[in-house]
């Protein structure tokens, strides 16, 4: 494959266009990027076939901060005939044998999303015509590859495959989440998203387990402690404002009315901190770092806003800047990860665990 396809945010293609440029140069992988603004894709096109297949095998899909899923993709299939629009795309992916899976997939944005019903009917009689091929296995395998059908426009698709060990579980990568009736702000589900992004599904039980002791920085109304909560842990709740009341009368939030940024918990056996203000990215960072430093959690999930322009640098060194903070002052024993979630607007997710490899 020459191209590797990128999904992300509409919006946000310039920066996962700078992302997959750098992380390909350290592969020296020559190529460039095509993507227009608001397509909710990049494309990076590498100068050498089979370099695709590289990319998507060498750069670790959670690595990316801006890309939600990725797929090694041949060229542009155009003006796919209405009478048969498999025949191509069958002979574009002859090279691939036994994929466990199909996804028809469209970008993240409202013109795409109109071939959704068509993407619905089309995958039967491809999925069948697939099989018949060999390219896939009569049953769906989690441990084979997957096979990527992605319509950019009527009659216009990319295909391709991914890694099943290197892949988003969801179509497109986004994940499909319920707003609970009585989370009190829509913000609940970027925390929820970040749990089951950040936190393996096997490790919850342990991880995200009852009883533990956590603390919500810039917590009002209260739309992350609902997730804490609701998973029923105890919550130090800071914010000057005020919290909903349905979670103060579950018992197990307490509401300290003062400065996120000047707070320190009476408690320190923390095991979670969260936070989501509206502050510079890089003020936010500092906040975490002296928390790290002082030993006052053992992970973290927060919040950096965005800047308008540079956002993916600026992001990065914002990230190396704290792991060399945390390295100088002996916290050396760090995991350090960042994505932009499908719940985050203007804004990434996170996540820092303090001593993995030790017990809490």
């Amino acid at each position: 494959m020459i191209n590797l396809f990128l999904f992300c945010r509409a919006g946000y293609e310039k920066d996962c266009a700078a992302e997959i440029q750098h992380r390909a140069a350290e592969l020296d992988i020559g190529g460039f990027v095509k993507t227009n603004k608001n397509d909710a894709y990049v494309i990076f096109q590498c100068f050498k076939a089979g370099d695709a297949d590289i990319l998507v095998q060498k750069i670790k899909l959670n690595s990316l901060i801006f890309a939600r899923q990725m797929f090694a993709a041949a060229e542009l299939l155009k003006n796919l005939p209405e009478q048969d629009r498999i025949s191509p795309i069958i002979e574009a992916l002859s090279k691939i044998n036994y994929a466990g899976e199909l996804r028809v997939e469209t970008p993240d944005t409202n013109e795409a999303k109109e071939l959704s019903t068509f993407c619905r009917k089309f995958t039967v009689p491809l999925r069948q015509r697939l099989k018949k091929a060999g390219t896939l296995l009569e049953k769906e395998n989690p441990k084979r590859p997957i096979i990527h059908v992605c319509f950019v426009a009527p009659g216009t698709a990319y295909v391709g495959f991914s890694l099943s060990n290197n892949s988003s579980p969801y179509a497109c990568g986004i994940p499909r989440l319920k707003m609970a009736s009585e989370a009190p702000s829509r913000s609940t589900l970027k925390l929820d998203e970040a749990f089951i992004h950040f936190i393996p599904k096997d490790e919850h039980e342990t991880r995200l387990t009852s009883g533990m002791h956590s603390v919500d920085l810039g917590a009002c109304p209260g739309g992350w402690t609902y997730q804490l909560v609701r998973r029923g842990m105890f919550v130090a709740a800071v914010d000057n404002g005020a919290m909903d009341q349905g979670l103060m009368d579950t018992g197990q939030v307490k509401h300290y009315q003062a400065d996120g940024f000047r707070f320190e918990p009476p408690r320190k056996n923390i095991y979670w901190l969260v936070c989501d203000m509206i502050e510079k990215p890089s003020r936010v960072a500092e906040l975490i770092e002296a928390w790290a430093i002082n030993g006052w959690f053992k992970e973290a999930i927060f919040n950096l806003k965005l800047p308008m322009k540079s956002r993916y640098k600026d992001v990065s060194i914002i990230l190396a800047t704290m792991a060399e903070i945390l390295k100088e002052n002996d916290v050396k024993d760090f995991e350090l990860s960042c994505k932009h979630l499908y719940h985050d607007r203007d804004e990434v997710t996170v996540h820092l665990w303090l001593n993995p490899t030790k017990g809490f």
